[in-house]
Order: C-alpha cells, then structure tokens, then sequence
C-alpha cells in the first residue's frame, strides 16, 4: 500500500516571520470567548460547536474524542481578524478541521475552492498541468469562468462559507475578470485564498488584491536558487517572481500599511535538494511565512498503480471545488472531472453539497468500496 497524503495537515514545514506565544494567544483568545458581547449573534447550532472548541483549548479530560487544536498558521490567521468575528471564524474552522475527520456534513462546505481559469503558463513537474490531454484547448479543459457566474458563487457563498479560495487547475492571474472578481468578494469572507506563481504579479494586480482584502496570498515556488527553481516550475524565471514579491511587498508597506494580508511562499516538497533553511533564508525578508506542502503524485493519477487505500478521503466532507465552466468535483486530483456531481448552472452550492451524487461517494468511501471507484482507487489522499 502507498503512503497516504493526509490533506488535514499538509505542511511539511513552516516558518513564521513573527513569533508569538502561545499561552498569552490562549490567554487573550480565552477572554475573548468570555465576552458575551463577542457571542450574541450565535445561534444554538453554532453555539454548540463553539462549547467543543472551549472544552479542546481550554479544559481537561476532553479524551476519547477528536481533539481540536491552533496551528501556528491559523493563530497568524486570528490575530489577523476583528476580535469580535474571532468566534465565528473558529466555528468555520472546526467545520473545516474536525467534521471531515468524523465524516460529518451540514448544508454548506466547510471550503469553496472557486476556478478562475483552468490554463496555466507553466508546466511543473509535478502537476497535471504537465498532461497533453488535459492542457491544451482543443481537449475542451481548458476556460475563464465567466464573470456572471463567479458572482452568483459567491452571492450563495456569502454568509453560508467563510473560507474561499480562488485557484484550482491554473493560474488565476489569467483570467481576464480576475481584477472584477477580486473587487466584488470584497469584504465578504474571513478568509479569501489566492494561490498564484506571481509571474503575472504587476503593480495594477498587486493594488487589486490589496485593495480586495484578500486574507491569504500564496506564492506557489519551491527552491531558493534558479536552476533548482527552473527545473521544477517549468516556464517559470526564479529572478522575475522574486522580482515581483518584492514590489509587491512595497507596494504593501508604502500604501497599504494597516493590511493585514498574510504572505506565504509555498513550495512542494519533491526531492532532497529543497531545503526548509534556505527557503527562509532566501525568501524570508519579504514574505511573512515559509512553507513546505507534502508531495502528492497530481501530475497524472489515472495512470497511478493502484494505492490499496481504504481510508475515506477527507475531502468529501472538506471542500467542493467549482470549475471555470461551472462543473462542481470533489477534488481536483480528479482534474478530468470523472467524479463530478454536477453543475452549478443546475443548482445552488448547498444543493450540490448535500445532493445524491455527493452523498453517494460518500458512502463508497465509507463502505471500504474506494477501490472499486476511479480514479480515488489510485489516490492517496486521505
């Protein structure tokens, strides 16, 4: 059997810029959970799961159940946030973290993986991008979402999903509405994601997202010198993203000084040449934290040996991605969409999440039948 991919914690590495400790954050994140000022706008529902949130951080004897804890990226992500929407936040955390595990569902995903555009201008070594089938037009993979339809994603999204994040398949810098779709989440979401190689990362870009209140920005690279850089974001020019980040980062500073946008380089970790050290080193001035994700075969799993895995994949219960053509998947290592359940053209976000065809993989997966159903027979994610 194949080691297993466990996309509950994937980072293999991280580096903060700024330090913080964590009985003082407990401390203040305590009092702040006291406060009933902070908690009037809860309804039973979400008050319950808060009540376990309390019980995992601040009591004892909680064993016997999955136990929910802060990494240090999610506590960077509350200090982030007004102190009053830091309740709300954790509950959606919970959702995101804990329910996938105990295989629990509501109405809505915990996480909305939303696909500007499935092209992509490189070809990394270890991404479907690298799939002649798959990236070129003519195969019919390939589009920009329409603006119209990004926007009624996120009018549903509003209020119901807090975490959202806008890359899947390609780089988001090239959708042509990225900069529309960008003023109109504005606000709207405690935590909107952006996963980007940065080669497109011009001024007009770097104010759109400022200004945007984009939470989390994430430069996808993976080594700190040119040839090892070059020779795993094929396409890519180590010289031009540093470039790019560091203007950025200006930008940031000069204009935008109460931002409170979190950086992060992110690399995935293929060989043993990539170094968590010199990664900091190199990039560590100008992004606020460093990171290694796990290495999971994407590049082509239907033609991966089979991985005689039977956990459950976490994600059915974790995220819903949207294609750029309004197609909804469950993952996107399935990135030819063989286990799609549906298009939201056809129907709203929680109808998907909670429709047959969802439902149904679900218990493939729950009834150990994952290796009679492709291609999460050759997966392993976990």
């Amino acid at each position: 059997m194949k080691q297993v991919y466990k996309k509950y914690n994937s980072f293999f590495g991280l580096r903060l810029k700024k330090k913080y400790n964590a009985n003082d954050f407990l401390n203040n994140l305590k009092s702040i959970l006291s406060d009933k000022k902070n908690l009037v706008n809860l309804n039973q529902y979400n008050t319950k799961i808060l009540d376990y949130i309390k019980k995992d951080l601040f009591a004892s004897g909680t064993k016997g159940r999955l136990k929910f804890g802060l990494s240090p990226n999610v506590v960077k992500e509350i200090q982030s946030i007004n102190v009053n929407e830091i309740p709300k936040y954790l509950i959606h955390r919970y959702r995101y973290e804990i329910y996938p595990q105990l295989r629990i569902s509501d109405d809505f995903p915990p996480y909305l993986q939303i696909e500007p555009t499935s092209i992509c201008n490189y070809r990394c070594v270890f991404c479907y991008q690298t799939d002649n089938k798959f990236n070129k037009r003519s195969t019919g993979y390939m589009g920009h979402m329409k603006l119209a339809t990004f926007k009624m994603l996120i009018d549903q999204a509003k209020g119901n999903i807090e975490f959202i994040s806008l890359a899947s398949r390609g780089e988001p810098l090239l959708c042509p509405d990225f900069k529309k779709m960008l003023a109109y989440t504005r606000d709207k979401f405690f935590n909107l994601k952006i996963n980007t190689n940065a080669s497109l990362l011009d001024e007009e870009m770097s104010y759109a997202i400022l200004e945007s209140g984009v939470k989390t920005l994430v430069f996808s690279a993976d080594a700190a010198d040119s040839a090892l850089y070059s020779k795993l974001r094929v396409n890519g020019k180590l010289e031009k993203i540093v470039t790019n980040i560091k203007k950025f980062q200006e930008i940031r500073t000069k204009n935008y000084p109460n931002s409170k946008i979190i950086t992060r380089v992110s690399g995935v970790k293929v060989n043993n040449q990539q170094n968590l050290d010199n990664m900091e080193k190199y990039w560590g001035d100008f992004v606020d934290q460093v990171a290694f994700v796990n290495y999971v075969p994407w590049e082509n799993v239907y033609q991966s040996k089979y991985s005689g895995i039977q956990t459950p994949c976490s994600d059915l219960w974790r995220r819903m991605f949207v294609w750029w053509d309004g197609k909804v998947n469950p993952c996107d290592v399935d990135y030819k969409s063989k286990l799609s359940v549906g298009d939201i053209k056809n129907g709203n976000i929680s109808e998907l999440w909670k429709s047959d065809d969802y439902n149904k993989l679900r218990q493939r997966h729950e009834s150990k039948l994952r290796n009679d159903t492709s291609p999460c027979n050759r997966c392993v994610v976990v």
